[in-house]
């Protein structure tokens, strides 16, 4: 059906699935709409071949992912997930497992845009005091030259910027060996960010705090997987999203409509992407 379409909502949960589809598009194809915020799994050769514009759908579930991150620091510092298993033993904890007040730790945002900064605000309130990284360096964020050489300097590596060639392997043994050794990473943007090798040597080392990792690479995880079994490593399993899901899927429909009547219209569309920026 997108053979001959001029207009294409594209979401699919399997990343060769959306590539097949776009690829099956023709000459026609003037916009793809995405609920995805990132376009890694979008042939963005063909996408510039057609000149679709492409919608993304940045800022439609921010809130439950910001919200998940948060939760990712909070169990990080009072090690709940300790809590949790000593709780289905049935045995009573005499000593807090996690002691770390967030109150004056700092936190590193790698891309501060709709997550991001939702992220920060969230932090803010409980007491961190927030740096953020973006590409241009605005409102006093580092630049992507800058942040390696702060990051002894912080508590929580909050990875949250969009997939593109330039973010694969961003944190890996250099990264890792200039974090503190509590030091937490809290990924919520994708697995590949991370090189899993570097983080498993640093995991089982001791020498950082641990890793919160909502997407890993591959997804799903297969059985086995090291990540599964590392010390100080929690997983779980990219559902940062669907945790707001029905919310989710309304705001995504409302912003497929108002982009609907500006693209009917030929005035400006919403969440625009750029394709050579990927995102």
């Amino acid at each position: 059906m997108i053979a001959d379409a001029d207009i294409a909502w594209v979401d699919m949960e399997k990343p060769a699935n959306v590539a097949e589809t776009i690829r099956a598009s023709g000459s026609n194809l003037k916009w793809v709409s995405t609920i995805y915020a990132g376009l890694d799994a979008f042939p963005l050769d063909v996408l510039r071949a057609r000149g679709a514009i492409v919608t993304n759908g940045v800022g439609i579930n921010a809130l439950a992912v910001a919200e998940y991150a948060v939760m990712g620091v909070l169990v990080a510092a009072k090690r709940y997930d300790q809590i949790v298993r000593a709780a289905d033993a049935q045995k009573w904890l005499l000593e807090a497992p996690g002691m770390t007040e967030l109150f004056g730790t700092k936190a590193l945002i790698v891309g501060l845009g709709a997550i991001g900064r939702l992220i920060g605000e969230r932090l803010t309130a409980l007491g961190i005091e927030v740096t953020g990284v973006t590409r241009s360096g605005r409102d006093g964020t580092l630049t992507p030259d800058q942040w390696r050489d702060r990051l002894g300097e912080f508590d929580w590596v909050v990875l949250a910027a969009p997939s593109t060639p330039d973010t694969k392997a961003l944190i890996g043994t250099s990264e890792l060996a200039a974090m503190k050794n509590n030091a937490w990473i809290i990924n919520i943007a994708r697995g590949d960010m991370i090189d899993d090798d570097a983080l498993l040597a640093a995991l089982h080392g001791g020498t950082i705090g641990g890793a919160f990792l909502d997407p890993t690479n591959p997804e799903p995880l297969p059985p086995g997987h090291p990540l599964w079994s590392a010390p100080n490593c929690m997983i779980t399993m990219h559902l940062s999203g669907r945790s707001g899901r029905a919310k989710m899927f309304q705001r995504a429909a409302a912003l497929f409509l108002r982009n609907l009547s500006a693209f009917a219209a030929g005035t400006a569309m919403e969440n625009v992407a750029d394709l050579d920026a990927g995102y």
